[in-house]
């Protein structure tokens, strides 16, 4: 099979050669057996999934789990074996936590696979058949009817009103007319109308086309074969925790190890016990419960988003919302409506605007801002009875009171407009009808209208022009038909991105009962010109607006055609300097060349799935966190290749649904700027969690440290020191993640994903609290020593003194730098249930036998209790007056 030239860019003869076929009789089955054997069945490959074990057990996959695990191993070789529970148990529930937390599923191959057809009507041998989509080959004649699913890529061979829906493919609002004519080798994807794509389906019409690619030569193949090759990337949260983890890990071992050496040959420790309080250490300095606390406070932001309209499927994809910088969208069903809207209508000496947008039949038709009284204006009148009497489309309001179109998109919207008249627009009975055909550009209806028969035609402008000697003014009277002053009223309606269809009249002789193409030859009356537009989403104008002050930036990335997207883009308030680039410029352009365009370019146009993954790849080369809407298969591959890929969940397909980050449950660009702030508001909580957690173990490790190196007895043991770490992590610090939105979040600049997670002054402010707490319940824990109370009390006062300390902290870390005590002090109930919690917990592990024998504490009397509450509240008091003096200094910065 010759297949240098592309099929769409050969004729039928050439293309029936070329393939091997013939064009009304199609393959022998022999023929097809041996092709069938030779390339395949016509089906995408599948996925191998992970088993669910292995799911489970790479979540023990983390430096710090593994730091904690040696622990447990050292604890179990020492007998230790309480110890050595608490240690697993502890890494178990942090597993549990992140794998039941996980939506990682990867569904967009399955989900393409299952918008292949079934089977398949085919010739062979000369007579027609039904074979299973999967046994179809290169060559085979497939003929196609309306309802049809595509089954493989066909070149048409026949196209009767053939109209085919590819929107989920190409992007196109609308379906498309085919024909099986010729085509230039550059022709994009959406404008190959001698082609129809597997997986779409046939709206109207008959025709048959020839298979010219089966299985992953399709052009859903492609996309199949994109999503395969595109690796998940990992979020900056997952970089820069796994590179914390690691710092914090070597960090650990090696004060481990020096501790080890110090205490063995400077110090008078048994070899055990010096082993105990090296463990000991490492358990204190071990977040251990920082994943888990992650996962939690990411699983809080996505029942927030999900509260919003918003369905995370991946948790790690919460924060990645809260340093996007740029959004790249899709145009239709996303900025717009994906419904059709007649804006304007014009005839010989006036101008009209109309009110209201999609399909609901309410709104208003205005004459230089005045209401149109349709009854004293015969132009518009009649211009009216013909969009709504020539027409095929119906309104259809269904249970939920949503309108809905019986037809053409198009059609439908000129019918809402017909009932957005003052008075009632007559329906006609259809005596006679020319459907319309992609050669001619028109259709016409014969009606009786007034008592005198009227063909009302309806089209292509200039196929409109081309018939008509008159034009009717709005008094009734005609006059000759001035071309090129239409000719300029369409051009002004175009460049506004309408889509403009002309409307004219023609009497017929009494009598008439049929009408034909040759009746308009002559005789026609112009009555105007209606200006159809796919409203933008009125709400998505106010978020893009949101996105500027927030530094984010908004492209949109579209299948329509250039100077509609532009138009469009004004409309939405998307920056359009610099004018916008058509796929074929993409394709045309180098990686430089590239990366340098999508810097200045906002808008991009007749793009196909590899421009947007190469425009996706050149941003994030850019250094840009950037996120892809989108609702069809064609978006998948960049969905996937986003670091946020948001799919429409109303119209979206399950394909694009299956490949992306968030689904949209509302279709509404709004939600992507409350998910935008959601992401913000938990990156911020992170931070103050970490701000909390970090100082709790550094203290833990100061007093481990200071006690190996002073050679005194342990202060905690190392299962009391994990209570410590689970109790703060657990309860404690999750209070954090109901923090609100701190003021001004959504004015700054969007976080470089490069930022460190710990700044300079969070390093200060970890060192200084923890050598506050630790230093503080040292000297403490030194005089009860000295004053001889037995160790189990002395432990359990210096276990009581680190927890309230943590807890009075907990209302410092509310906010980094501004007074504890503000406005929205009780406005987070979370901290006052979980304080109570940390309380009752405390009470517990004093009081309770059960748990005296577990973590060797002993009841203690209500004035023991006296130091742990003075020392939180000195805590508390020291950290707000640093703050304070930070916020001061920060204010004399950034005033210079």
């Amino acid at each position: 099979m010759d297949k240098k030239k592309p099929p769409f860019n050969q004729n039928v003869n050439e293309f029936v050669d070329a393939y091997g076929t013939d064009s009304t009789l199609g393959l022998s089955h022999a023929e097809a057996r041996k092709r069938l054997d030779q390339y395949g069945q016509n089906e995408l490959p599948g996925e191998e999934k992970e088993p669910r074990w292995k799911a489970f057990m790479r979540h023990f996959h983390d430096i710090l789990i593994y730091v904690l695990l040696a622990a447990a191993a050292v604890t179990l070789v020492l007998g230790h074996y309480i110890d050595t529970a608490v240690i697993l148990v502890v890494a178990i529930v942090n597993a549990s936590i992140g794998y039941f937390q996980e939506n990682k599923a990867e569904k967009a191959l399955e989900g393409i696979r299952n918008m292949l057809s079934l089977e398949a009507n085919v010739r062979r041998n000369g007579k027609r058949q039904t074979v299973p989509s999967t046994e179809l080959v290169v060559g085979d004649l497939v003929m196609l009817s309306p309802g049809d699913k595509v089954p493989a890529d066909l070149r048409l061979v026949r196209a009767e009103e053939l109209n085919v829906e590819e929107a989920a493919l190409t992007g196109e609002s609308t379906s498309v007319l085919k024909h099986t004519e010729q085509l230039e080798e550059d022709t994009v994807l959406a404008d190959r109308l001698n082609m129809t794509f597997s997986g779409t389906t046939v709206v109207s019409g008959t025709g048959a086309g020839i298979v010219a690619a089966t299985g992953t030569d399709t052009e859903i193949g492609k996309i199949n074969r994109s999503i395969s090759d595109i690796e998940d990337i990992k979020t900056p949260l997952l970089k820069q925790t796994a590179q914390f983890g690691k710092m914090i890990s070597f960090a650990i071992v090696g004060l481990a190890l020096v501790m080890f050496i110090f205490g063995f040959f400077f110090r008078d420790y048994e070899i055990g016990e010096l082993l105990l309080s090296v463990i000991g250490l490492a358990v204190a300095a071990i977040p251990e419960g920082l994943p888990a606390i992650l996962s939690i406070i990411l699983a809080i932001g996505v029942q927030n988003m999900a509260g919003r309209n918003a369905i995370v499927r991946n948790l790690p994809s919460v924060e990645t919302l809260g340093s996007v910088s740029v959004i790249c969208s899709d145009k239709t069903g996303t900025l717009t409506k994906n419904e059709m809207t007649v804006t304007s209508v014009v005839t010989a000496d006036r101008e009209y605007n109309v009110s209201g947008t999609g399909y609901v039949p309410m709104g208003t038709i205005f004459h230089k801002k005045e209401e149109v009284d349709t009854n004293e204006d015969t132009a518009l009148y009649h211009f009216l009875l013909s969009v709504k009497n020539n027409n095929d489309a119906e309104l259809h309001q269904d249970e939920e009171e949503h309108w809905t179109v019986m037809g053409e998109p198009t059609e439908g919207c000129l019918v809402t407009l017909a009932e957005k008249a003052s008075t009632a627009v007559d329906d006609l009975a259809v005596e006679s009808k020319i459907p319309f055909d992609s050669d001619y550009k028109y259709m016409a209806t014969l009606v009786t209208l007034e008592g005198r028969k009227m063909m009302l035609i309806k089209g292509a402008p200039d196929r409109i022009f081309d018939m008509a000697d008159q034009e009717t003014l709005k008094d009734g009277t005609k006059q000759p038909f001035n071309r090129k002053a239409w000719t300029e009223k369409m051009g002004v309606h175009a460049k506004r991105g309408e889509r403009v269809l002309g409307v004219a009249i023609k009497p017929m002789p009494e009598g008439t009962e049929k009408i034909t193409r040759d009746d308009l030859s002559k005789g026609v009356t112009m009555l105007g010109l209606a200006g159809i537009i796919d409203p933008p989403r009125e709400a998505a104008v106010t978020a893009i607006t949101e996105c500027k002050k927030a530094g984010i930036q908004v492209k949109m990335i579209t299948g329509d055609h250039a100077e509609t997207a532009m138009a469009i883009g004004k409309q939405m308030g998307i920056e359009t300097g610099a004018a916008a680039l058509e796929g074929k410029d993409l394709d045309a352009m180098a990686q430089a060349e590239l990366e340098e365009a999508v810097e200045k370019h906002q808008i991009f146009a007749r793009t196909s799935p590899e421009n947007k993954l190469r425009l996706l790849e050149a941003l994030q080369a850019k250094g840009k966190i950037a996120a892809m809407t989108g609702d069809g298969v064609n978006d998948a591959p960049a969905l996937k290749r986003a670091d946020v890929g948001v799919a429409m969940g109303i119209k979206g397909t399950e394909v694009a649904k299956d490949a992306s980050e968030m689904v949209l449950v509302d279709d509404h660009f709004k939600t992507i700027v409350n998910a935008v702030e959601e992401g913000r508001r938990v990156y911020d909580n992170l931070k103050k969690t970490i701000l909390f957690i970090l100082p709790t173990n550094a203290a833990e490790a100061f007093l481990i440290m200071a006690s190996i190196l002073i050679g005194v007895a342990m202060p905690l043991t190392p299962v009391q020191i994990l209570w410590v770490n689970m109790v703060s992590s657990v309860t404690v610090s999750l209070a954090l993640a109901f923090e609100g939105l701190d003021k001004g979040a959504m004015d700054k600049q969007p976080r470089n994903p490069k930022t460190p997670l710990l700044s300079g002054y969070y390093i200060f402010r970890i060192l200084f609290v923890a050598i506050l707490i630790g230093g503080g319940t040292l000297a403490m824990n030194l005089t009860m020593v000295e004053q001889g109370y037995d160790q189990s009390i002395v432990n359990t006062v210096t276990l009581q003194t680190i927890v309230l300390a943590q807890m009075f902290h907990l209302f410092n870390c509310r906010s980094e730098l501004n007074f504890a005590f503000n406005k929205d002090f009780f406005k987070n109930k979370a901290v006052f249930v979980v304080s109570a919690l940390l309380i009752g917990l405390q009470l517990a592990i004093t009081y309770v036998p059960f748990m005296n024998m577990v973590f060797g504490t002993r009841p203690i009397e209500l004035a023991y209790w006296t130091f742990p509450v003075i020392m939180g509240i000195v805590v508390f008091i020291v950290v707000e007056i640093e703050k304070s003096i930070t916020k001061q200094i920060v204010k004399r910065k950034d005033a210079r």
